[in-house]
């Protein structure tokens, strides 16, 4: 609410502040992988010694980045850090771009994402390419997404990328795994992925890092921030430094995040598209004895989901979440046993929650984006 206020009587107070950093903004936007590639390339420049504002509710359309300069802006308008990363939304990024300047641009991926708002790949890589057009030293980009590498911004492109055989290796899925063979050769590149830690090439030299979750699409966020690291910070960029950063960096919410509610452990997967539902789900356990599926008003056409093969999931407690009934047909038609369907997402959490300990692995809930919110909320948790 005070940013639609605020957009509506000043027009100009969210590009005048975005102008008014140092040491310049920097813009992350893309389909998938915003929030925590943008919140690694935040911890890994604070370790460096820089002030940083970002948005870390991941409130990244006009609104919600007005509301998060509020929170921080002086009576003059300004606010105390070197330079500002900001997570942007697509099409907000795009509308916004003629009221902003960025030092530097970092695009992840173009997927098939949020069909009722970017019906098509093109539209998006043209939404894309505005915010790129809008950087002046660098657009540091995923050099193995074919449309993200056609595009020709003014500033220089730095890519990063996976090696063919982490490709070939990753889990069987959509995105990031059907990608065509990688044509990144130098630059910033992720060599090896097993669970939470990955292998990146920087600058020739041989660099580990712990993801936040496991998964190769969380090692390709973290290869897109150390390259967009690397290119803010030049010479002063320790790659020591960096590792140890994203080491002790805790995931966004809902990412992969391990939390302890009513005295249990659980573990929230939140899948925002097929891609991101296909490689969450192939790195569960197998056999995991509690898990919980949540699909709600945020899927507007269920058959979205569809292409993934859930089967690893073997036995979903309870189904919730506005559209149950469609995610557990989709379950048992994939061989995922169902043993229960309660579309009140409250009454499916307190019963979900008050089962004894699991007898393997920890209780897990996958949701979207919707009942990913509705769960916080009723949990008590911050978003």
């Amino acid at each position: 609410m005070p940013g639609l206020v605020v957009n509506r009587v000043a027009p100009g107070f969210l590009g005048d502040v975005l102008s008014s950093f140092p040491e310049g903004l920097v813009v992350v936007s893309g389909s998938a992988g915003k929030s925590t590639t943008t919140k690694m390339l935040v911890a890994v420049l604070t370790a460096h010694g820089k002030r940083v504002f970002t948005n870390p509710s991941t409130a990244n359309i006009t609104q919600g980045l007005t509301s998060a300069l509020l929170e921080r802006a002086s009576l003059t308008g300004r606010i105390d850090a070197d330079l500002a990363v900001l997570e942007m939304d697509e099409g907000h990024g795009a509308r916004l771009a003629d009221r902003f300047r960025a030092r530097l641009v970092l695009l992840t991926n173009v997927m098939t994402d949020q069909i009722d708002r970017f019906h098509d790949a093109q539209k998006v890589q043209a939404m894309l390419g505005r915010i790129a057009s809008r950087a002046s030293d660098a657009v540091v980009l995923n050099g193995d997404d074919a449309l993200l590498a056609r595009l020709a911004p003014p500033a220089a492109v730095v890519p990063y990328g996976v090696t063919e055989g982490v490709l070939t290796a990753a889990p069987r899925g959509l995105g990031y795994a059907e990608t065509t063979p990688t044509r990144v050769q130098d630059g910033t590149r992720v060599t090896a992925v097993t669970g939470r830690k990955a292998e990146l090439l920087v600058r020739g030299e041989p660099m580990t890092v712990r993801l936040p979750a496991r998964g190769v699409h969380y090692a390709v966020d973290a290869a897109g921030a150390v390259a967009a690291a690397e290119q803010l910070l030049g010479d002063a960029f320790d790659a020591r430094v960096a590792a140890d950063a994203l080491a002790v960096m805790s995931p966004v919410f809902g990412r992969g995040e391990v939390t302890t509610v009513r005295g249990q452990e659980v573990e929230f997967v939140l899948v925002q598209n097929p891609a991101s539902f296909q490689l969450n789900v192939d790195e569960l356990d197998e056999g995991l004895d509690q898990v919980m599926v949540a699909m709600g008003s945020d899927v507007r056409d269920p058959s979205y989901f569809w292409p993934v093969d859930a089967s690893r999931i073997g036995r979903a407690l309870i189904v919730s979440g506005s559209k149950a009934d469609e995610i557990a047909l989709q379950l048992l038609y994939q061989g995922v046993e169902v043993e229960r369907i309660e579309p009140d997402l409250g009454a499916a959490l307190d019963a979900f929650l008050a089962l004894p300990a699991p007898a393997r692995g920890i209780k897990t809930i996958v949701f979207t984006a919707d009942s990913m919110r509705r769960t916080r909320s009723h949990l008590g948790l911050a978003t």
